[in-house]
């Protein structure tokens, strides 16, 4: 079986695809009509599957742009950032891994505040994954690769696309250390006083 969630290439949310081999046996989820032979009950979005299928077209179109001109906007953001801050860990750095991803966490800072203040800059990232959203655990997989402790919580995600700009990603290395070096700042008042 494969899954694909449409928002990762450019579909609208909510639309994706299973891809399931012939003779593999499954259950529906929801139960009732005949579409998708009845694997799957509900009407389908028409809209959606176009885009999706439109978005693939593209995506196979832009793949060898995809592994060479994204992944050299992520390193030189992850080159850029490494230079000009401390007690950070790029994760996966000399593991192979998604040419649009960067995963970066930073000690002594957090990650929920780190993106508040970046969301002030018109900037988007995330902290840890999507499945894992609310919550506060911090992740088994940067714990699986030796993140320290302090940096742990520190971690935050770029994506990247065929959209996204140098000047966009210039922004970011303008902007993100002078963040840090506040967060920083200010986590170790309130440790002192404490």
């Amino acid at each position: 079986m494969l899954s694909i969630s449409g928002h990762k290439l450019h579909a609208p949310k909510g639309i994706g695809v299973l891809y399931v081999r012939k003779g593999s046996k499954y259950f529906p989820y929801f139960i009732g009509g005949h579409q998708e032979y009845g694997h799957r009950a509900g009407t389908e979005n028409l809209t959606s599957i176009v885009a999706l299928g439109k978005a693939c077209e593209l995506a196979l179109e832009n793949i060898a742009y995809e592994h060479t001109s994204i992944a050299g906007l992520r390193d030189l953001l992850e080159l850029n950032l490494k230079n000009k801050c401390s007690d950070i860990f790029i994760n996966g750095y000399d593991s192979e891994r998604l040419s649009n991803t960067s995963n970066i966490s930073f000690s002594h800072v957090d990650s929920e505040a780190l993106l508040h203040r970046l969301d002030t800059y018109g900037i988007c990232a995330s902290a840890g994954s999507a499945c894992s959203s609310g919550s506060s655990e911090p992740s088994h997989v940067l714990r699986a690769m030796g993140v320290p402790d302090d940096a742990i919580h520190g971690s935050i995600r770029f994506s990247l696309s065929r959209y996204t700009t140098v000047e966009e990603v210039n922004t970011v290395i303008e902007i993100l250390p002078g963040i840090i070096n506040k967060l920083r700042a200010g986590s170790l008042v309130g440790s002192v006083q404490s």
